[in-house]
């Protein structure tokens, strides 16, 4: 039986943008990308006129081209990419670049770039050779004040959990819910859940009710299998609330703690309890439901 490939992610950019930009502009980001293959041309350059050649229009993708995209590269999600960034990472992809070379070209690129730019190379790193030694480069991005830059990190990426040592996850972990970023997005999320992230996540939360301020529930997802008897009892607090994702949230950490304390708690809530054990409430539910 002949196994099917499929297309390398160079050539679904490519496939996707003919598609949908007009031939001119397909014409003049082939032959940019032709003459970076042949060592000519100017990388920066053809990426700040990206934008201006073939707009700046969301990338047009149905179901079959997400599944190709995972199949082409397991966990790439560029659902939320725009044309620009797909040209832009095709551009990068087309040099042939790799190893020591490639990171300094993109720590180059990045000490530049403006936010757009930065958006597209960042989200990028799933794609590149060499992905250990763009580590360095990504936590330059995690640190970025802009938000939308953290996340094009952060979000809808295999890159992290893949290559973050548990320093650099957790604190971009952090990171996130102290900017208020969400936490669903950050792929291999329960994976990568470790003792240390959820001891720095109490400490956040006792901080933050002290000074009468609210926490993300989404938080307790890192919290819960490590919950010790003093977590287990902050657990109770939300648990017991009135804000019902507050509840929801609590309920599935206890849930996932393997403490007897645990367990008695979520008895408390039997309704949580029930919609648990029968699927119906998970953190993907969770997450769907905040997100609507």
């Amino acid at each position: 039986m002949t196994v099917r490939r499929s297309p390398p992610p160079l050539d679904l950019l490519r496939h996707w943008l003919a598609r949908q930009v007009d031939p001119a502009a397909m014409d003049w980001l082939n032959a940019q990308m032709a003459a970076l293959a042949e060592g000519r041309g100017d990388l920066a350059l053809s990426i700040a006129l990206a934008p201006r050649r073939l707009g700046r229009n969301d990338l047009e993708l149905d179901g079959a081209d997400r599944a190709a995209a995972s199949a082409a590269r397991s966990g790439w999600m560029p659902a939320e990419w725009s044309v620009d960034s797909a040209a832009r990472v095709m551009l990068v992809l087309c040099t042939g670049l790799d190893g020591p070379l490639l990171s300094r070209r993109l720590m180059e690129l990045c000490a530049t770039a403006d936010t757009r730019e930065l958006i597209a190379l960042y989200g990028g790193l799933p794609l590149y050779p060499s992905p250990a030694l763009h580590v360095v480069q990504a936590r330059e991005g995690l640190r970025s004040s802009m938000r939308a830059v953290f996340e094009a990190v952060a979000h809808g990426s295999p890159y992290p959990a893949e290559q973050f040592d548990e320093h650099t996850w957790n604190q971009m972990v952090l990171k996130a819910v102290f900017v208020g970023s969400a936490l669903h997005p950050i792929q291999g999320f329960d994976r990568r859940r470790n003792a240390d992230l959820a001891r720095t996540l109490l400490d956040y939360v006792q901080e933050r009710w002290a000074a009468g301020r609210a926490v993300t529930p989404e938080l307790w997802r890192a919290v819960g299998p490590f919950a010790d008897e003093p977590a287990i009892t902050v657990l109770l607090r939300p648990l017991a609330g009135p804000d019902e994702f507050e509840r929801q949230a609590a309920a599935l950490a206890l849930y996932q703690c393997g403490r007897a304390a645990a367990h008695a708690a979520l008895e408390t809530v039997p309704g949580l309890a029930a919609d648990i054990r029968s699927g119906r409430l998970s953190w993907e539910t969770f997450s769907l439901r905040r997100r609507g």
